[in-house]
């Protein structure tokens, strides 16, 4: 894909699988909303989750967006990447705010919903994945010759 396409293609999906190294060796894999800032992707998590506690001590994982029903429609993006943990409330409100609006449509939220958010900041942390190698399929393209 072409970079214009990548953007396309993070805007249109909703979930991003994130797999992180396990400390018995086995990878990690969760799904999780996100947000994609200056080309990079966000996303927060619970601070007491296994996926942070993975991170804390190997920072390394690998992003997974896809989509297609049938081999022919395949396409996706993944990324290997450095995640920083970002524990700062200010910055993990933010973030939340900025999720629920992408996928509560895009409507500004009413008071109730940055309380919730704020709430939910207390007990989180904001995920920032850094990329250091993308690679990306679009089967589509392939015209029918696999």
């Amino acid at each position: 894909m072409t970079d214009e396409e990548v953007r396309r293609f993070l805007a249109e999906q909703r979930v991003v699988v994130l797999a992180t190294n396990g400390r018995d060796g086995w990878p990690h894999p969760m799904p999780l909303w996100y947000v994609v800032r200056d080309g990079e992707l966000w996303a927060w998590t619970y601070a007491a989750s296994q996926k942070v506690r993975n991170l804390e001590r190997d920072p390394r994982a690998t992003l997974v967006v896809e989509a297609g029903e049938r081999y022919e429609q395949l396409r996706g993006v993944m990324v290997k990447c450095e995640v920083a943990l970002h524990r700062d409330v200010d910055v993990v409100r933010a973030l939340g705010a900025e999720l629920l609006t992408r996928y509560a449509g895009g409507e500004p939220l009413a008071a109730e919903a940055l309380d919730v958010v704020g709430k939910q900041a207390l007990k989180r942390v904001a995920l920032q994945f850094v990329a250091r190698e993308t690679a990306t399929w679009d089967h589509r393209k392939l015209g029918g010759v696999y």
